[in-house]
């Protein structure tokens, strides 16, 4: 998430304290169901009830105990912990909540028996390539769902970037055939959840519900459809998670558990959003406290993770969606900003339930020890395994944007890509790392470039041919263009997403010459890699950039690619002897791009601003 206010966001709140409001005898359980056989026995319901702590607690179910009940400041929760044994078997049984005097109120939990059979929980690895959708903004498939009644934002606006536009998950399952020709294999949507907050919840990124997609993009049923089709298809889905807070209007805000459930300051304070503190050996505390503890805005209260319900809470409700959605993985919203040691417990968690799944983190810094930091192996002696896979690998894109925009010099230009790429060493594994051109909060791509389309199309060679996992972000295969000054410019609508467009970008038709052109560039290369393990898990070598020219290879027993990218204003030729440590054997090769086979490699030629993407043969 982008580290930027909106003046639109008219919303001031701050919590002073639990807030008394009228609920029902029982209002809710959380998790509403859970699964029998799971690796962890333990779980902890939340209930919350006008006055529930007041009521004893009973349950009678075998394998199922209830081995505490937990009361805190606000009588108006309980925390129940279960314990559920391997023998427990599918089944409901009613949990009851009586008080002499009062009508009992009972619940009928459910132990559901868990799906072994489906394709998800198998991890998103170097083998994919992921396409990011805000579902808002990309095809309206169920104008039903446009306003819901009694929500909070209740218009649709498609002409103002701050409001719902009708986008929704039948839009996106009406368009998967599109994402499977262009050669997708992962969709990632920004947040889905339940967003009820009155200004700007097109995005996600303040959620009010941890267990109910948003009703304006569907129900749970239709997003595991999704993921269903999805898989059908050996596609695959990641969540978009947010750890670090909640909207304004979540239930455990609006009516909190107890005063340390969100971090409370004296008056508003904002985060200082200076990851350097936490490395820092010469940080103050109250820095430190301020970049994790301080607020994003006023309608995204910064919970409190050292709170161990808050902390069962969220994890719970995460592992619920992998096993009710069967999904593959998880990006993490403004991981800096989350209580470490809570986030490592949060990893180990998952990775104990489901030891395919990945997950990578939004790791929004400036420089390589500082993005190492984050990720698991304790590779820079930050003291303790941060259990973290992979990050949005922001360094690379500084490099790729400074490789094709920048002047060629010593640490300038291509340099700083190829530097960027060299101090992989820190990391325990770089090629966990997502790489992108740009996302839901950046500068389009094709804007970054000043709409060069040779300079678009070296940027997408690099990203589908680098290390790592490929994302790629809605629309930049048809050129959509945009300054994320402010973001809402980066967040258009996907022309032919809605009924009564003037055209449909979904088809070719639609498409004018050049978007055709950038269209095919993109499926082109994005299917040879899906069927081609040397651009997914071969291994990289690159070479000391010379006059502007990069010149770096994938490889594997089977096959080598080479790839040159000539970041200068004129054609330039190289000399394929200086790179025989691996073109050794290797007389022909084929563009991958074009098809062209080139009968000799002893000289090869670039255009201008181009980069080549080479199949070598024999």
């Amino acid at each position: 998430m982008k580290v930027k206010f909106s003046l639109f966001i008219l919303l001031v709140f701050f919590v002073t304290g639990v807030k008394s409001q009228n609920i029902p005898s029982l209002e809710r359980i959380e998790p509403a169901f859970w699964w029998a056989g799971m690796k962890n026995p333990k779980l902890q319901l939340l209930v919350h009830g006008d006055k529930i702590a007041n009521r004893e607690v009973s349950l009678t179910y075998p394998g199922v105990t209830l081995t505490k009940v937990n009361k805190v400041e606000n009588p108006n929760y309980l925390f129940l912990d279960l314990q559920i044994s391997s023998s427990a078997t599918p089944g409901k049984f009613l949990i009851s909540f009586t008080k002499k005097g009062l009508k009992a109120v009972k619940y009928n939990y459910e132990i559901k028996q868990r799906d072994l059979t489906s394709k998800g929980k198998q991890g998103v690895t170097n083998k994919d390539f992921v396409y990011l959708i805000m579902p808002d903004r990309f095809a309206n498939g169920d104008k039903s769902n446009d306003i819901i009644k009694g929500m909070q934002e209740v218009s649709l606006h498609r002409d103002s970037m701050y409001s719902r536009h009708g986008g929704d998950l039948q839009g996106v399952i009406n368009h998967l055939d599109y994402l499977q020709e262009l050669g997708v294999t992962t969709v990632w949507l920004n947040p889905v959840l339940t967003n009820d907050q009155p200004r700007a919840s097109y995005h996600g990124y303040a959620n009010t519900e941890n267990y109910k997609i948003d009703p304006r993009f569907g129900t749970n049923e239709l997003y595991k459809k999704l993921v269903d089709e999805l898989h059908k298809r050996d596609m695959k889905m990641i969540m978009d998670l947010v750890h670090n807070h909640f909207g304004s209007k979540h239930f455990t805000i609006t009516d909190m558990p107890s005063k340390d459930w969100v971090h409370q300051w004296s008056k508003f304070t904002r985060s200082n959003f200076k990851d350097q503190v936490l490395f820092d050996p010469y940080a103050s505390e109250s820095d430190k406290k301020q970049m994790t503890d301080g607020w994003f805005d006023f309608h995204m209260p910064d919970v409190n993770q050292a709170n161990p319900f808050l902390r069962n809470y969220i994890t719970q409700s995460h592992i619920w969606w992998i096993e009710y959605a069967n999904l593959d993985g998880f990006r993490l919203d403004t991981y800096a900003y989350n209580d470490a040691e809570y986030m490592a417990e949060w990893g180990k968690a998952i990775k104990a339930e489901y030891p395919k799944f990945t997950f990578f983190a939004e790791t929004w810094v400036r420089g390589m020890p500082n993005q190492v930091y984050f990720t698991q192996g304790n590779t820079i002696n930050r003291g303790f395994n941060t259990e973290l896979l992979g990050v949005t690998d922001f360094q690379c894109l500084w490099g790729i944007n400074e490789a094709l925009n920048g002047k060629f010099g010593w640490d300038d230009g291509v340099n700083k890509l190829y530097t960027t790429i060299a101090s992989d060493f820190m990391y325990q594994d770089a090629t966990r790392n997502v790489v992108f051109l740009d996302n839901h909060d950046l500068s389009r791509f094709y804007s970054v470039v000043n709409e060069d389309f040779s300079k678009y199309k070296s940027g997408i060679a690099w990203l589908l041919t680098t290390r790592g996992i490929p994302q790629f972000y809605y629309g930049n295969e048809i050129l959509m263009k945009g300054n994320s000054n402010p973001d809402g410019l980066v967040r258009s609508d996907f022309e032919g997403g809605w009924a009564g467009d003037k055209t449909n970008k979904f088809t070719v038709a639609g498409r004018t010459e050049k978007e055709n052109e950038a269209f095919n560039y993109v499926k082109t290369l994005a299917n040879y890699r899906k069927n081609n393990e040397v651009l997914q898990t071969g291994k990289l070598m690159q070479y000391v950039p010379e006059n502007g020219m990069y010149v770096y290879f994938r490889y594997n027993a089977d096959k080598t690619v080479m790839i040159v990218m000539n970041t200068n204003e004129k054609e330039e030729s190289i000399k394929s002897e200086r790179f025989s440590e691996r073109t050794a054997g290797f007389s022909k090769a084929m563009n991958v791009i074009s098809g062209e086979q080139l009968g000799s490699i002893e000289t090869v030629k670039v255009p201008a601003k181009s980069v080549w993407v080479l199949e070598l043969k024999k």
